[in-house]
């Protein structure tokens, strides 16, 4: 059986993105560090990778990465590092470092006899993290439901607003069908999202309570609709909490079967009842007049709601305030209400493909993985997939997120005040057969998209001719157009962590760089008086050594390499590197400057060592495995000091060797 140096568990409420981009991080991040990691996803098709006991029994920490409950009680014992989704998806390098921390406090465990039935979980996370976790478990296993049944009701009406009406001229059986498939399952909206409120609470027991409670809060007396079911939720937990402290003298092991299938439910659904068929009425009132008043905003006041709309769906990306603004369409959409929804679509759209706009228009100013991402997010936000714009925002967002706002309430009001209507609640383009004017709508997003992906690119093109593009090492050093597959960097050699010589020593049996390298191709003491200046010289050397046959042809390709991407590293390093038709193969050079040069850097220092590349036009990839091995040596700390000590041509031949 496998052991991991570093376990983890992601999940977010729609289960779709978040989910994923926290697990590719956080595996990322563990690989540069050297450590092995297994991550357990929880996304809308169920529990991916599931973590085993015996994997738990040998991880020295865990990460939870998650807006939904994850069953964090079996990390009993373990130091665990609880953070919302989105903070997987930031900083993955710091979490696991917390994670690994002594100072990381151990989770203990629930109490004495627990059992996954009868016990809430204890998670070791913040009271109001916990709020937000459960009522983002609710709204996960909410959103299939009413994705389905909006989809199926909205298909109905192709036949006509009243098809499902049989006293009506419209009426249609097939589209009647569709429409008591789609209620049905839109009905399941307010109990399920009460149910799994209190799952995350109250486990088993929880969920038993929050049907009762939920079904009650849908149609009970009084039907109290959404926020009913919060309520619901959060109540049938608290309820089962206060019951297991109440029966605490009553041992488990001869009454733990007496409890979990009679004293809790018999007990709990009475009381969770009773409590909300009382509160069913004044919770009516205030539902009912919060719908109300979005009902009067889109017709009075339709530039106000855009406004409050694009900018609750642009702050978090999928988050908590995000998933209002959602929460509050479906509601209305279950009351007949096409209109708010489309508005919450239009802003969710906007922000993914913004980050296509922008790369475009600027597409120095973000590095390669950046320009990549932003293309796959036209397809993520044409199925309103918000998530994808997480990276971006994360990377500036004291000036990225409000230009996301400014472009989602741009495409909010523009569908207000133009009476557009969506029946759906998701699905982004894919639905326009069932939208009203769907041209109009498409035209409003991209009009939003535009203005959001303008204000990015010039946000980074200053952040970038301030402090230099922002790309990975390896990434920086792979940029030259036509390089082969990039996983293969990840694939050649195995990580290792720092100081650990016998790796280093394994890994340089295989494509050494010192292969490549020879003591002629290495010069010290150079003088240059700027960057252009120290390429002209890697060119110059380049021929001088009969590595290549054209100095201005291969100064021209370092130019344009470092014009798509600076690669000034941390340190004093840079790795400017070439591809031409005149190199014959992959080569090494070395210099050591005299006096330090102005270069874009991590860190904003100057350079005196470059180690550069010449690759030949035609390259079997080789030159990948070369620029991995150099890529993993510089991260390692004595390996750079010794680097920048070396004041010999013999004694840096010696180090790559």
């Amino acid at each position: 059986m496998a052991k991991y140096d570093i376990i983890a568990a992601t999940g977010c409420a729609t289960g779709i993105a978040h989910t994923y981009m926290a697990q590719e991080a956080l595996e990322q991040a563990a690989k540069k560090m050297g450590l092995t990691i297994k991550v357990e996803t929880h996304g809308q098709t169920g529990v991916d990778d599931p973590l085993t006991p015996e994997e738990i029994a040998g991880a020295q920490a865990v990460v939870i990465a998650s807006d939904i409950d994850v069953d964090a009680d079996r990390f009993a014992g373990l130091p665990v590092v609880n953070v919302p989704v989105a903070a997987g998806i930031r900083e993955p390098d710091h979490l696991i470092k917390e994670a690994l921390d002594p100072a990381t406090p151990k989770l203990r465990p629930s109490g004495s006899g627990a059992t996954a039935d009868s016990e809430a979980e204890t998670s070791g996370a913040g009271l109001g993290n916990k709020i937000y976790t459960s009522l983002m478990n609710g709204v996960s296993h909410m959103l299939p439901f009413v994705v389905a049944g909006g989809v199926l009701v909205a298909i109905s009406f192709l036949w006509g607003i009243y098809s499902a009406d049989p006293k009506n001229e419209q009426y249609n059986a097939f589209a009647a069908m569709l429409n008591s498939i789609g209620g049905a399952s839109m009905g399941l909206m307010v109990p399920v999202l009460s149910a799994y409120i209190a799952e995350a609470i109250a486990k088993r027991s929880g969920l038993v309570l929050g049907f009762v409670a939920g079904m009650i809060a849908y149609n009970g007396g009084n039907g109290s609709g959404f926020l009913g079911a919060i309520l619901a939720g959060y109540l049938s937990g608290l309820v089962v909490l206060g019951m297991q402290k109440l029966f605490v003298w009553l041992p488990d092991r001869e009454f733990r079967g007496l409890k979990a299938i009679f004293l809790y439910p018999v007990l709990g659904v009475f009381t969770v009842g009773t409590a909300m068929w009382l509160l069913n009425t004044p919770m009516k009132i205030l539902n009912t007049g919060l719908m109300d008043f979005l009902k009067g905003l889109e017709n009075t006041n339709p530039i106000i709601l855009g406004i409050v709309v694009g900018a609750m769906c642009a702050a978090d990306f999928g988050g908590p305030i995000n998933k209002a603004a959602y929460l509050t369409g479906t509601a209305l959409l279950a009351q007949g209400n096409f209109f708010f929804m489309a508005g919450v679509s239009a802003a969710c759209i906007a922000p993914p493909l913004a980050t296509a706009v922008a790369v475009f228009l600027n597409k120095k100013a973000y590095s390669r993985d950046e320009r990549s991402a932003g293309y796959v997010n036209i397809i993520l936000g044409s199925t309103h997939i918000t998530e994808g714009a997480i990276p971006f925002a994360a990377k500036n967002p004291l000036w990225n997120i409000p230009a996301f706002m400014i472009g989602s309430a741009i495409a909010a009001v523009l569908t207000y005040v133009t009476r557009i209507q969506v029946p759906a609640p998701h699905g982004g383009f894919i639905i326009l057969p069932l939208v009203n004017h769907p041209l109009l709508w498409v035209l409003w997003i991209l009009i939003g998209a535009v203005v959001s992906g303008v204000l990015l690119a010039m946000i980074a093109g200053r952040s970038a001719s301030k402090h230099g593009v922002q790309a990975g090492v390896v990434e920086t050093m792979l940029a030259t157009e036509g390089a082969a597959d990039e996983q293969d960097i990840y694939d050649s050699t195995p990580a290792f962590p720092k100081n650990d010589e016998s790796q280093l020593e394994e890994q340089e049996k295989t494509y050494d760089p010192g292969d490549i390298l020879t003591v002629d191709n290495i010069v010290t003491g150079v003088q240059v008086a700027n960057r252009d200046e120290a390429l002209k010289y890697l060119a110059d050397l380049a021929v001088k050594r009969h590595l290549a046959g054209d100095a201005d042809a291969v100064f021209d390709k370092y130019v344009a390499r470092e014009a798509e991407g600076s690669t000034g590293m941390e340190k004093g390093i840079a790795i400017p590197h070439a591809q031409d038709a005149t190199i014959d193969k992959s080569s090494m050079l070395i210099v050591k400057l005299a006096t330090p040069i102005e270069w874009q850097t991590f860190d904003g220092a100057p350079v005196d060592t470059m180690i550069s590349f010449l690759i030949p036009e035609k390259d079997s990839g080789d030159h990948l495995k070369y620029l991995s091995n150099t890529a993993k040596l510089l991260t390692h700390e004595d390996f750079v000091k010794r680097l920048n000590a070396a004041q010999t041509p013999e004694e840096l031949l010696n180090l790559f060797k």
